[in-house]
């Protein structure tokens, strides 16, 4: 075991299949530009409806309507419960085989994640068994900090702050891994050791180089 005893992992995008995958899918098939979502999202992007929503101070019917709203400002029809209906996305089993390997190794492990009070579980699956399988996913984690629960969302300072205090470490004893960029920063600027997560390989490759293991 090296000297960072924990890490810290983001869910959506990391653990399971991006969310922008699923974006880009919905733009296509409704004739949307491409990224359109992630505009929608970076327009006053602590203000807007998918942050206040991520921070659970409006409902999914009041974020349906003011995403909508943010759409149209845009020049363009999208509701926000098409986007909801798609955030979940598939379970990355070698990331789940990682989990289980680094609590074998006596890693500390936990979760940060942005979500919405929507949809069943952590991970605002549509399907009762989706949100079984994300619960015994999250049941390995020693601390998970959901940001609908909490009131903060990544990349405010405060939430890692309350992730490491939750996990009993310091920032410096910690590898996080989120597939944003904007999310990593406030990170490493705490000391912790992230990494952008941009494909599973990756991620297993550059965690295992952080960690001094092999991940199959």
């Amino acid at each position: 075991m090296t000297d960072l005893p924990a890490v810290v992992f983001d869910f959506g995008g990391v653990i399971t299949a991006s969310p922008f995958e699923a974006f880009a899918r919905i733009e296509a098939e409704r004739g949307l530009p491409k990224d359109l979502v992630r505009r929608i999202n970076s327009t006053d992007p602590d203000t807007n409806a998918w942050a206040r929503f991520e921070r659970a101070e409006i409902t999914a019917e009041e974020f349906d309507v003011e995403f909508a709203a943010e759409a149209r400002a845009l020049g363009h029809d999208l509701p926000g419960s098409v986007v909801l209906a798609v955030l979940s996305g598939a379970v990355r089993p070698r990331m789940v085989a990682a989990l289980d390997l680094l609590a074998e190794r006596g890693y500390r492990l936990g979760c940060i994640t942005n979500n919405v009070p929507a949809g069943h579980g952590a991970q605002m699956s549509r399907l009762a068994e989706h949100a079984a399988e994300i619960a015994a996913i999250m049941a390995r984690f020693a601390s998970v900090i959901e940001s609908s629960k909490v009131g903060l969302r990544k990349p405010d300072p405060a939430i890692y702050e309350l992730a490491c205090a939750t996990l009993g470490v310091r920032p410096e004893d910690c590898v996080y891994l989120d597939d944003l960029g904007i999310n990593c920063k406030p990170a490493a600027a705490l000391g912790m050791r992230a990494i952008k997560v941009t494909s599973e390989d990756q991620a297993l490759r550059d965690l295992g180089a952080a960690l001094g293991l092999t991940f199959p």
